[in-house]
Formats: structure tokens, C-alpha cells, sequence
């Protein structure tokens, strides 16, 4: 053990305790950016070389005490299964090369983590941990492991999070994968599945539209089955229930506005906000009764204005209506049209019993086959 007392351009002076110190070549010092990495006063492990030279010093080594204390962790690593730290220094044919501590190691590609990696240029330049699964001093050859260490730990986290895991927790993870019925979580070494219909109080169609993979969130445990390590996860949950607060938003009679989200046979689903769907029945639509279908008034994305008809809290129903928007043509119609005016329509049917003149949108009139003539 040596403390460092002076440096110069050209050596570093080092106290070891002895009559007189020892110098070492400031080369040995150096890091890969060929920057001195040390100052004074730094306590470090040097191997004594020669007792003194002409000049009186001991002759020290800093890289040979390096490479003594390495193959002493490496052969402890590949051994006891101890962790080794390294960096990341270039990419080689078949894997990455790593420095651990001034000796270069192998890391196979398949080795260098539990999934393949696309970009091992991205690893360059990193500092992680290892395992050593092979080495041979003669030949300074020395094999690597990181996937071994991350399962380890993988392992490790996964005992920890079952043992920990209960129904109703908050518990934070990270989007692992998606699919078209929803995501899965890493909790910690386990996956928990966050179904699609768990995920928003609103409608999507697909997590991706709320998601992305890597993203770290808290999520509610639903349900846990211990015994066949399956978790079930909501995210909405920890979100406040917008249906709790509606009564007071949505009053009957009130005129709001929304966006279509889907047209059926019978109606027309309106979201007034996220995860709050409110129904325009076909009869709600329009004043007409001639609609065939709501695809012919209105479509997917479309804005429109619509007026509270009813709103249930506890059945999660509100019901909507789009024609009580504009004055219903019927109301109108003494005044518009007193007895005795004269009017002119276009001729929509015809029938047995006589025929049914159109003359203004949502009003037909009957001229019956005693009145034609």
C-alpha cells in the first residue's frame, strides 16, 4: 500500500513506508482518453519491483499490482460466482470487448444480456457488472457473462416481489411488451398483464394509443394468484372514477359538446370527456322519421352538440339527444302553415290511399286520393 506524495510531468513519487520512496512512470497512470488518473494523497497498490535504483528509489509498478489484484478477482469471480465490474471498450467478432481494470476481457453476444441487442455500438463506453465463466492466465484470456449476473439478479428481484405482492397494492413497473389485448408489466422480475379494458376509463383501440414500451407507471394489483404466479394489473384504477362527479357536470336539459366514437343500428356513441360515453338513440337523431341508418347524419371523429335527455351515475348510462338541438318542425307548424295556405312540395310517395308531399325538411304532408281531384 502506497500513498502518492508529488507528481510531475514524468513520474509519480509514492510513499510505501520504506527509508526512501519509490517512483512509477506517469504512463501507468494514464486512462484510455490519456488522462492522469490520480492526485496527490490518493492511496493506492503498488508491486515493489527492485529495492533501489542509482538514484536511491524504489522501483514501483502500478500496472503489474493491477494485474495481480484482476486475476485474483477473476479467479474469486469464475470460482465463487463473485461480481466483476468492467467497461465496455470496442466491439470484437462475435461480442464486445471489456476492460477490467487494464485486462481485456471477452463478452460473447450471447452473453451480453437476456434478450438479443441490435446496437452493440451503444454499449461502448459503459461501465456494468460480470460474471467470469472461463479463463486461462497462460494465454490472458478471460471469458464474461452479464447475462448470467442479470438473471441472478432477475431471479433475486423476482422472489422479492412475489414474496411482497398483494391484492390492492400501488406498485410501479415497466412496459415490457403490447399486444392487442393489452400490456404486460415487469413488477420486478415478474410480469403482471394490464388487460386493455384496464388501462383507460375512456375507449381506445389499441394500448399503443396510451402506451409505449419502457415506460415506467404505477398500477393496482386487481388479482394475484400465488400459486400460478399470475398477476392482473389496472391502471385506470389509480385514477379517480369519472362517473363519481357526472350528476353535477351533465344536468338534465343541459346542451354539451362531444366527439363521436362509434355508429351503430340503433345509435350513436358520444364521448363528453375520457372514459364518459353517453348514447344518441336512432329516435334522438333527427326530427324524421325516414333514417335508415346514423352512418347517413353523422360519422367517426365528428364534433357535435348534443343535449342531456338523462344521466344514471349508478348504471354508468347517460342518454343523449341531438334533434331536441334545433326546434322540432312540428311545434311550428299552425303558425307556418294555418289552414287554407297554399303550398307547393315535391311528391316523396306514392300509395293506394294517396300521396305524401315533402315541403320542408322533416314535415310531409298527405294529399289523400279523395282530395286529388
Amino acid at each position: 500500500k502506497g500513498t502518492v506524495i508529488d507528481i510531475t510531468p514524468d513520474r509519480v513519487t509514492v510513499d510505501v513506508g520504506y527509508k526512501s520512496e519509490g517512483q512509477i512512470p506517469i504512463r501507468e497512470f494514464l486512462k484510455r482518453d490519456k488522462k492522469v488518473d490520480v492526485k496527490i494523497g490518493d492511496k493506492i497498490d503498488v508491486l515493489l519491483e527492485k529495492k533501489e535504483n542509482e538514484e536511491g528509489f524504489l522501483i514501483l509498478s502500478k500496472e503489474k499490482a493491477d494485474k495481480v489484484t484482476v486475476w485474483r478477482e477473476v479467479s474469486r469471480s469464475c470460482r465463487e460466482g463473485e461480481v466483476i465490474e468492467g467497461e465496455i471498450v470496442s466491439k470484437v467478432k462475435g461480442g464486445l470487448s471489456v476492460d477490467i481494470g487494464g485486462l481485456l476481457a471477452f463478452l460473447p453476444g450471447s452473453q451480453i444480456d437476456l434478450k438479443p441487442i441490435r446496437n452493440l455500438d451503444a454499449l461502448i463506453g459503459s461501465r456494468l457488472k460480470f460474471k467470469v465463466i472461463k479463463f486461462n492466465r497462460k494465454r490472458n484470456n478471460v471469458v464474461l457473462s452479464r447475462r448470467i449476473f442479470l438473471e441472478e439478479e432477475r431471479k433475486r428481484l423476482r422472489e422479492e416481489t412475489l414474496k411482497n405482492l398483494q391484492e390492492g397494492q400501488i406498485v410501479e413497473g415497466v412496459v415490457k411488451n403490447l399486444t392487442d389485448y393489452g400490456a404486460f408489466i415487469d413488477l420486478g422480475g415478474v410480469d403482471g398483464l394490464l388487460h386493455i379494458t384496464d388501462i383507460s376509463w375512456g375507449r381506445i383501440g389499441h394500448p399503443s394509443e396510451k402506451l409505449s414500451v419502457g415506460d415506467r407507471m404505477k398500477v393496482k394489483v386487481l388479482h394475484f394468484d400465488r400459486e400460478k404466479e399470475k398477476v392482473s394489473l389496472g391502471l385506470k384504477q389509480t385514477l379517480p372514477d369519472p362517473w363519481n362527479s357526472i350528476s353535477p357536470k351533465y344536468p338534465v336539459g343541459s346542451r354539451v359538446k362531444g366527439k363521436v366514437v362509434s355508429t351503430t343500428d340503433y345509435g350513436v356513441f358520444v364521448e363528453l370527456e375520457e372514459g364518459v360515453e353517453g348514447l344518441v338513440h336512432i329516435s334522438e337523431l333527427t326530427w324524421s322519421r325516414k333514417l335508415k341508418h346514423p352512418s347517413k347524419i353523422v360519422h367517426v371523429g365528428d364534433r357535435v352538440e348534443v343535449m342531456v335527455i338523462d344521466c344514471d351515475p349508478i348504471k354508468r348510462r347517460i342518454s343523449l339527444g341531438m334533434k331536441q338541438i334545433e326546434p322540432n318542425p312540428w311545434t311550428l307548424i299552425e303558425e307556418r302553415y294555418p289552414v287554407g295556405t297554399k303550398v307547393v312540395g315535391r311528391i316523396k310517395t306514392v300509395t293506394d290511399f294517396g300521396i305524401f308531399i315533402g315541403f320542408e325538411e322533416g314535415v310531409d304532408g298527405l294529399v289523400h286520393v279523395s282530395e286529388m281531384s
